[in-house]
């Protein structure tokens, strides 16, 4: 007999755990992730780095708003999850203002060189900075929205595939791993899986496609000093960061992929450790670890958050792209208030609409303004 709940979302990583923390408590919820754990995929090989100034208009907002609710929650923590970090843009001049956007702000030359020393003279022209930028502590953030969940009652089903969902009456029924769920609002926080979900769901898939974004901790003869900045090509052909007495690089790729467990191809972080020494004094040398990540997104490059308008009561959470923990807080705020505003209106749950005021309205209507809405 399957086990009865308000809301089901499919997908355990930071979309899914970030939507079932703001739900706890306000209804029953039960979370089932296909792998044996929690965040495993695309969430925990984030490049931990929250840049306002970073995505379309849109994302920009949800990571202010974001940024907004971890700073409040870091004011009872121990220790902080956010941690100043700026951002710096570098590459000839048209395409560094072409890309500064938000908080960025452009900086001379010679004010960049003194806040990465590393970086050669010859190897840019142009440089922008947003001191609004944070490191993020993402596992911390992940385990804060799992502790929240379930200590207010979510069910959280680790090991569990979905294999089949129907729409029956008012509401889903879902089949995951060994057990059976029974839901009035079914949510779709699979990442790269997310289009297979809603064909298995016999909803109409919206063209989400992975693309692979590799990453690696390097050895260096020179490391960055502390409260050194992440550095990014204005190209979006590579960025690094300080990490510990290491450095954290990336080729930037933006490669079509199938949903998979991405690994790294041969010779992607060879290839910019070499362009990387060549274009700094850091003397890259051992590849400590390296791993592959997949960041989904829709044809627009803007999140899909909403309920799909010919499926009742299917909702979108989903092509957060790269900007999946610097969005995470806002989203999951904005999504948590449609799917209640459908329950307390009474309304089968895909009519419901966020009717308040202040920074969940606002980004809603941001999100309104680019897509008016799934399919409608």
């Amino acid at each position: 007999m399957a086990s009865t709940y308000d809301v089901v979302i499919v997908g355990g990583g930071i979309a899914g755990l970030s939507l079932a923390s703001a739900l706890a408590g306000k209804c029953t919820v039960a979370l089932v992730e296909a792998e044996q754990q929690l965040a495993y995929h695309t969430s925990s090989r984030s490049a931990r780095q929250l840049i306002p100034s970073y995505g379309p208009p849109v994302v920009q907002e949800l990571t202010v708003r974001t940024l907004e609710l971890i700073a409040a929650e870091d004011a009872g923590r121990p220790e902080p999850v956010l941690s100043p970090r700026s951002f710096l843009l570098i590459g000839d001049e048209e395409t560094v203002r072409a890309e500064a956007s938000g908080e960025m702000r452009l900086i001379s030359h010679g004010e960049a060189l003194g806040l990465c020393p590393a970086l050669k003279p010859e190897s840019f022209s142009a440089a922008g900075l947003d001191t609004g930028s944070f490191g993020c502590d993402a596992p911390v953030v992940l385990e804060g929205h799992r502790a929240r969940a379930e200590a207010a009652g979510v069910d959280i089903i680790t090991g569990a595939r979905v294999h089949s969902a129907q729409r029956l009456g008012s509401g889903w029924e879902v089949g995951a791993g060994q057990e059976g769920f029974s839901a009035g609002v079914l949510v779709n926080a699979a990442g790269a899986w997310a289009d297979e979900l809603a064909v298995l769901s016999g909803v109409e898939k919206i063209g989400l496609q992975p693309y692979r974004r590799t990453a690696a901790i390097v050895g260096v003869d020179h490391p960055l000093p502390e409260g050194s900045p992440m550095v990014a090509a204005a190209d979006d052909s590579f960025y690094f960061r300080r990490e510990g007495s290491d450095v954290l690089i990336s080729p930037s790729e933006h490669v079509a992929s199938p949903a998979e467990d991405a690994r790294p191809r041969p010779g992607d972080v060879e290839r910019l450790i070499s362009r990387l020494n060549t274009l700094t004094t850091l003397g890259i040398g051992p590849v400590r670890t390296a791993w592959t990540g997949l960041r989904t997104e829709a044809a627009d490059g803007v999140p899909v958050v909403g309920f799909d308008a010919e499926a009742r009561g299917f909702y979108w959470l989903a092509g957060q792209g790269g900007y999946g923990f610097q969005t995470s807080s806002g989203i999951a705020e904005l999504a948590a208030a449609q799917i209640l505003a459908g329950q307390d209106a009474g309304q089968d749950a895909g009519a419901g609409q966020d009717a308040g005021t202040g920074p969940v309205s606002r980004t809603a209507d941001a999100l309104a303004a680019t897509r008016w809405s799934i399919r409608r």
